[in-house]
Parts: C-alpha cells; sequence; structure tokens
C-alpha cells in the first residue's frame, strides 16, 4: 500500500501560518516624533473647503471628462486586442 501524505487545504495552512506569526510577532509602536510628524504633514480640509471644492463645476467636469476619457481609451484597446487575438482561435 502507498502511504498518502496529508496536505490541508490552502486555506487552512495560511489560517495556521497566522495563528503561528500572531503567536510569535510582538506588535510594535512607532517613535512618537514620527507619529507627530506625520500628523502635521497630513491635513484634513476643512469643511468649506472641501464644499467649495465641490463646487467649483470646471474642476468637477474636467475630472470626469478625463475618467469617462480613460474609461473610453480603456475599452477601445480591450476590444482592439479582443479582435487582433480573439479571433485567431475561433479558426
Amino acid at each position: 500500500m502507498s502511504k498518502r501524505k496529508f496536505t490541508p487545504h490552502p486555506e487552512h495552512q495560511l489560517d495556521a501560518l497566522e495563528a503561528h506569526l500572531a503567536g510569535t510577532l510582538r506588535p510594535v509602536a512607532p517613535p512618537r516624533d514620527l507619529v507627530q510628524r506625520l500628523r502635521g504633514r497630513i491635513r484634513l480640509p476643512d469643511r468649506r473647503e472641501i464644499a467649495r471644492r465641490v463646487g467649483d463645476w470646471q474642476i468637477l467636469l474636467l475630472v470626469f471628462g478625463g475618467v469617462l476619457s480613460g474609461a473610453l481609451l480603456l475599452l477601445t484597446i480591450g476590444r482592439a486586442l479582443y479582435h487582433l487575438f480573439g479571433r485567431r482561435n475561433m479558426g
């Protein structure tokens, strides 16, 4: 008789690895000066500034047009690649 080696499901292996790492690794706190420097650099805009930016319809229209143009470009490239390479397999 041949002996078969039991291999657990990859999801169970990942859970076991995570549990092992959670038990062996200790949490590390960042230095206080690093946290304070980051808080100084990250600035959330005021509510009035956010409302002003959203209310600026010209910039909003420009962003919307850019996103739409990018999506159309990706769609066109995808269709071109499908027609170039997809039709060869249909014979």
